[in-house]
């Protein structure tokens, strides 16, 4: 399996990249894959001027030379995305924004409906590629602060699996480890069930999606 993982937190010691590690681990245990990771913060990403010049030249490049290029050649040879990211202002933070309102150019202007909606044809085979999106948010509760984020996830990715986690702050605290190491390894055992069917339980993204600590002592201790 060839895995792309985009971290999107500008932080080394990022809390949502700890999570998306012991994902990788979990995955790992059922044989050996490619992975390539990138983190998008320290790559040169511009934002999208809406130029719409790669319709223009379809090769599926953009038309601003930076780092965005390398992104779109690994995109379509993926069997596995995971979007890694913090949550900024109830959505993604800007510079990873910028990395998906860029993968326009492996679409093509024309537009087609489906299910009653209106789309662009893709250039690529988009059916083949599973995404994952792990987002941790440092609120403790997932209710009111993840549904936009969501529902943009629904529109942008298919084959989606999603997995938003309220208090991670905690997993950069030494002294939280007997709450973190549970969850870390709760991570670690999903990696490993998505690797055999490319989809989790309910109850695993529930217990994934968990509080690690009563919101009243978060909210009391943090």
């Amino acid at each position: 399996m060839k895995i792309l993982v985009l971290n999107g937190s500008p932080k080394k010691k990022s809390d949502t990249m700890v999570l998306t590690n012991a994902f990788l681990r979990g995955i790992e245990k059922n044989g050996s894959h490619e992975i390539f990771v990138m983190n998008i913060f320290e790559m040169k990403i511009s934002s999208c001027r809406g130029c719409f010049g790669c319709w223009q030249v379809k090769n599926k490049h953009c038309v601003i030379d930076d780092d965005q290029n390398q992104i779109l050649d690994l995109y379509p040879e993926m069997d596995l995305i995971i979007w890694s990211f913090p949550l900024y202002c109830y959505g993604m933070p800007s510079h990873i924004k910028a990395v998906l309102d860029r993968t326009i150019p492996l679409n093509q202007m024309k537009m087609e409906i489906v299910d009653g909606r209106t789309r662009h044809l893709p250039m690529v085979d988009f059916s083949k590629i599973h995404t994952v999106v792990i987002s941790g948010c440092g609120f403790p509760n997932y209710e009111h602060n993840f549904e936009g984020l969501s529902r943009q996830c629904d529109l942008c990715f298919g084959n989606l699996t999603k997995i938003f986690v309220p208090e991670t702050p905690l997993l950069n605290i030494p002294e939280a480890k007997p709450v973190t190491e549970p969850k870390v390894l709760a991570f670690e055992n999903a990696g490993e069930e998505y690797a055999k069917n490319f989809s989790l339980s309910p109850e695993t993204i529930e217990n994934l999606q968990s509080l690690m600590i009563s919101k009243e002592d978060y909210i009391r201790n943090i």
